[in-house]
This record gives structure tokens, C-alpha cells and sequence, in this order.
């Protein structure tokens, strides 16, 4: 398969008896050889020079010492018997000279070659899909409502939660996908100024799709009441009671400026729990450090249908609903 692509390593070495001779071995024909795509031809390199399309010679490294010709034919140490690999991906691989700082370069090349030849060696067909997975990117999708959209009536009606969940929600992981991709292709040509003029976008729509698959878990048609156990003596220790603490996280809530969230969260440094507000779709965690355990939507696509432009009422149904076990289990699993 002479100038084609076949499955081959290359290796380069003195051949005994031959000075200056060097030669190409094929994988597998010496123990252990991995296996690698080399998109390069059979050729040949006599007396350090190169023929069309072949690479130089490469000296080899080690501990012995025999004398022998180096590179362009002039006469030289080279160190040791033995082959020196050079695994071929599509880059060339700089000649190595036995210098410290040459033996630390080459010690780091072997390292990612032996963790590629492992997967090659395991299975061969497997590693060019291995590889494809590098520079791959899994798109985000909607997640399901773990109950129907009429289950929260009377408090947030059917309407509401449809349109919430199937056009608003879903924009937002539509909209994630999209500036993902572009901001992958500014990344592959280096351009930062298209980086940078993505990250609102970026910023905006991920943190909707990353508030909402909170909001809804944090929602429970079986929900209202109060916590029990360590969450709820929590909110007892940081907030003084369990009425001052919805007193205090409604007022942030309401009090928000146009668009946002109310959030409860917990401050993992001074171990306590924390009210914070977010304008916009900012993700409080990405925004104050602290992580969240519940939110509280008030931007007016939440509510206006059914409460129109008075956000207490909303405020004060949507406590009817909230999923204290899933806000306990969100505290319990950030406190580890």
C-alpha cells in the first residue's frame, strides 16, 4: 500500500553495519510497535538527506554511546542502540537533541503517545472516534417537568407553566446551542474579539436554562408548608424563624427592577445560608458564589396571565408550591 494510508509508525534508527543508513519500520514488525495513522510514503533517508516528502533523520537518545554519523552527514555522537519513536497525528515532531530541557520535551511527547497507543493498541478501529470526541460538544435539550402544567393550579395555571416551560425555557436552550457552536468556531480561528462579543449571549442564555431546570425542580404540586431537619434549623439560625425568612426572600423578590430572580443560597465559605437577588437571567452562582437552592422567577412571563402586574399575589401563591425536599436535598448534597 505504497503511498497510501495504512496503519504504521515511524521509527528511526542506525542500522547495524551501515552508517548513516536509516531505515523505516512498519508496525508490528517489532514487539509491541503501536499502531498509528501516518499519512506520510515509504521513502528512504541516506546521509542526512532527505528525499522529496521524507523526514529528516532523528538522532537518537539514550544512555550508551557509539559513534556514528549525525545529521546532513557530519560526524557525531549518537547516544545509545535501540529506536526512537515518533508517533505521527497529523504534526510534525521537532528532532530532539539529549539535552536536559530537550530530555523533559521528549519525555512529555512519549507520555501523550503512550496514552494514545493504549487506545490504539486496545482497539485500533476505536481510536479515530476517540479523537473526533475532542473536539465535539454536546447540545443542551429541554428537561421535562417532573409533573404535568395543570398540576400547580390554582396557584400558576396551565397556560403559564405551558408557555414558560415550551416556548420561553425552550428558547433559551435553542438559543444556548447556537452561540455555543459560534463560540466554538471563534475559538478554532483565534478570534478573540468574536469571543468576547459572544459572552452576553453566552451569558444570558445560559444562565436562563440554567435558572429554569432549577425552578422547576424547586416546584411541587405536593409542595407548601415548611422544611423539616437540618435545613429548616438552618433558616432558623441564619434568618432567626422560618416567617422572616419568607418575609425577607418575598421582599428581595418583589423588589426586583424589571426582570430577575429571588434566590436562596448557600455561602460554602462562612457556611450559612444567604438571600440574594439577580437581575436578568444572571445565574447566582456564576454571579455571587454562592450556590442556589431556591428560585424564584419574577420575570412577568411567570405571572402576568393570571396575576397580571401584581407580583406580591404571585409572591404570595407561589409558596403553596415550593418543593422543600427537593431544597433540602440541594442543601444537604452542597454542605459535602
Amino acid at each position: 500500500m505504497r503511498g497510501g494510508l495504512r496503519p504504521s509508525i515511524w521509527q528511526h534508527a542506525r542500522k547495524p553495519g551501515k552508517k548513516g543508513h536509516h531505515v523505516r519500520a512498519a508496525a508490528g514488525k517489532s514487539a509491541g510497535a503501536p499502531v498509528l495513522a501516518s499519512p506520510e510514503p515509504r521513502t528512504r533517508v541516506r546521509r542526512g538527506r532527505a528525499e522529496p516528502g521524507a523526514f529528516p533523520p532523528r538522532p537518537r537518545i539514550g544512555n550508551g554511546g557509539n559513534r556514528g554519523r549525525g545529521r546532513g552527514g557530519r560526524r557525531g555522537r549518537s547516544h545509545g542502540g535501540g529506536y526512537v519513536l515518533v508517533a505521527r497525528l497529523g504534526t510534525r515532531v521537532q528532532p530532539v537533541g539529549p539535552s536536559s530541557e530537550a530530555a523533559g520535551i521528549l519525555r512529555a511527547q512519549r507520555a501523550a503517545i503512550t496514552m494514545l497507543c493504549r487506545a490504539a493498541c486496545s482497539s485500533s478501529r476505536n481510536l479515530v472516534p476517540a479523537l473526533g470526541v475532542l473536539g465535539s460538544r454536546q447540545k443542551h435539550t429541554l428537561p421535562d417537568l417532573p409533573y404535568d402544567y395543570g398540576a400547580l393550579e390554582p396557584h400558576i395555571n396551565a397556560q403559564i407553566m405551558q408557555l414558560h416551560h415550551s416556548k420561553h425555557h425552550a428558547a433559551y436552550v435553542n438559543n444556548l446551542n447556537v452561540v455555543e457552536e459560534k463560540y466554538q468556531e471563534a475559538l478554532k480561528k483565534g478570534d478573540v474579539t468574536a469571543q468576547v462579543a459572544l459572552q452576553p449571549a453566552l451569558k444570558f442564555n445560559g444562565g436562563g436554562h440554567i435558572n429554569h431546570s432549577i425552578f422547576w425542580t424547586n416546584l411541587s404540586p405536593n409542595g407548601g408548608g415548611e422544611p423539616k431537619g437540618e435545613l429548616l434549623e438552618a433558616i432558623k439560625r441564619d434568618f432567626g424563624s422560618f416567617e422572616k425568612f419568607k418575609e425577607k426572600l418575598t421582599a428581595v423578590s418583589v423588589g426586583v427592577q424589571g426582570s430577575g430572580w429571588g434566590w436562596l443560597g448557600f455561602n460554602k465559605e462562612q457556611g450559612r445560608l444567604q438571600i440574594a437577588a439577580c437581575s436578568n437571567q444572571d445565574p447566582l452562582q456564576g454571579t455571587t458564589g454562592l450556590v442556589p437552592l431556591l428560585g424564584i422567577d419574577v420575570w412577568e412571563h411567570a405571572y402576568y396571565l393570571q396575576y397580571k402586574n401584581v407580583r406580591p399575589d404571585y409572591l404570595k401563591a407561589i409558596w403553596n408550591v415550593i418543593n422543600w425536599e427537593n431544597v433540602t436535598e440541594r442543601y444537604t448534597a452542597c454542605k459535602k
